[in-house]
């Protein structure tokens, strides 16, 4: 497995048979724009419906053939905008050529952006697990802490990607809980620095992590590692 990085939420994982994009943020990504056409993919999953987490979705499942998947009512907006979707919800999973992937609850909301300032509601927000090549990947997406977190690495983990932004997910200390319950092999921070409103310390946070007994690799964007 191949892991690479741009910053926000967005990650590519490579793996045997498919390329996956996770929450695609990447023209406009304040830690480096990439065009679409540079990060070619089948598959693009996304945890919510906020700009930030979906704003390139529906331009690149269109420019490389991706499949979308994503909550059932995100899903169900973007066949309505004529790209390829498939709904899962929270406690689901499918098994595909590649592997499997199941998709996990998300204490977040989950809800359109229209303009005016107004929304429309999207369902439930979600992280995904996916494991292939008899490894384990976890982007927990926008959540909280919730105990049901030591369900989700019962398995075990080998990697999991982690919000510390604090403000509308998690903060570094609240990490460092997550990480005691999934207890992966690795742990990657994201979303923050994005914005003011999510400025941290991700080297702070490793340092917390490692005294509570976790990796953490902090990751730049454009930043590639083997997991």
């Amino acid at each position: 497995m191949r892991l690479t990085y741009f910053g926000h939420s967005c990650f590519l994982l490579e793996v045997e048979g498919a390329r996956i994009v996770f929450d695609p943020y990447l023209k406009d990504n304040p830690h480096g724009r990439i065009a679409l056409a540079k990060v070619p993919c089948k598959w693009i999953l996304c945890s919510h419906a906020h700009e930030d987490h979906i704003c390139d979705a529906v331009e690149l499942s269109k420019l490389h053939g991706a499949k979308i998947v994503a909550p059932y009512e995100l899903a169900e907006y973007f066949d309505s905008q004529n790209a390829k979707a498939l709904d899962l919800m929270p406690g689901g999973g499918i098994t595909l050529p590649w592997g499997r992937l199941d998709m996990t609850h998300a204490v977040h909301s989950s809800a359109l952006e229209l303009p005016g300032g107004k929304s429309r509601y999207m369902g439930s927000a979600c992280g995904f697990v996916l494991r292939s090549e008899g490894k384990s990947v976890y982007h927990a997406g926008d959540t909280a802490l919730f105990g049901d977190m030591k369900l989700i690495g019962r398995h075990g983990l080998d990697a999991a990607l982690l919000p510390i932004g604090d403000r509308y997910t998690m903060g570094p200390a609240d990490a460092v809980e997550a990480l005691n319950l999934l207890r992966p092999k690795l742990a990657v921070p994201m979303h923050y620095d994005t914005t003011d409103k999510i400025r941290q310390n991700p080297h702070a946070f490793a340092k917390s992590a490692l005294a509570a007994g976790h990796t953490v690799r902090v990751m730049g964007a454009g930043q590639t590692i083997e997991v």
